[in-house]
């Protein structure tokens, strides 16, 4: 083989290489959530995939097409196919109130599985599924699914596919109604305590 050859072949496997790299969120994510950090439009974007398996990646939403998990998938909101959407595809899913916790799921067309984004106690087989990497990018999360229904959790390398979500972060930033509630709760506890302390003296 002469030279020329020799790196023409090494050029050829750099650049294979390069089209089929893609993002992996990393290691230490798995579980967690994905919540809004602003009432500004969420912008989905498909950043590829290893997997031979077909998934269709789905926004949950309930009855009133309010993100969650109502049990009834006709609600959902279909986003991208790992297989026929092109690498870079993007999607805007909606404005939602800031805090807003959003919810996936992938649907894997050839086992007919379906694995969701959050806590292992949610998939069939009792494994994480989606690992939720904040600031990937400025004020975006890279969320990398895995697609094989696996008990023991070996083959969980997360590298099946991967989007990225604008306007995200993987912890609540805006306080809950319940937090609002116990802060208020201890204000009129305080006030109650500073009165009876002022009839006292």
């Amino acid at each position: 083989m002469g030279i020329h050859s020799i790196i023409l072949v090494a050029i050829t496997s750099l650049l294979s290489v390069s089209v089929h790299a893609f993002p992996i969120a990393k290691p230490g994510t798995e579980g967690f959530g994905i919540f809004t950090t602003s009432t500004d439009s969420v912008i989905a974007t498909y950043q590829g995939n290893s997997a031979s398996y077909s998934n269709d990646l789905y926004l949950m939403l309930d009855g009133s097409r309010h993100p969650g998990n109502d049990g009834n998938t006709a609600n959902d909101l279909f986003i991208f196919n790992n297989h026929a959407s092109p690498v870079g595809s993007n999607m805007n899913i909606g404005s939602f109130t800031a805090g807003t916790e959003l919810f996936f799921r992938i649907h894997v067309n050839n086992t007919g599985n379906d694995f969701f984004t959050g806590a292992a106690a949610g998939n069939a087989d009792g494994q994480f599924h989606a690992r939720v990497e904040e600031n990937w990018q400025p004020n975006t999360t890279l969320v990398s699914f895995e697609d094989l229904y696996d008990p023991s959790g070996n083959s969980s390398v997360f590298n099946d596919l991967s989007f990225s979500f604008s306007n995200t972060s993987n912890t609540s930033v805006v306080p809950e109604p319940e937090t609002y509630a116990m802060f208020l709760a201890g204000l009129s506890i305080i006030g109650a305590l500073a009165g009876r302390r002022k009839k006292t003296s």
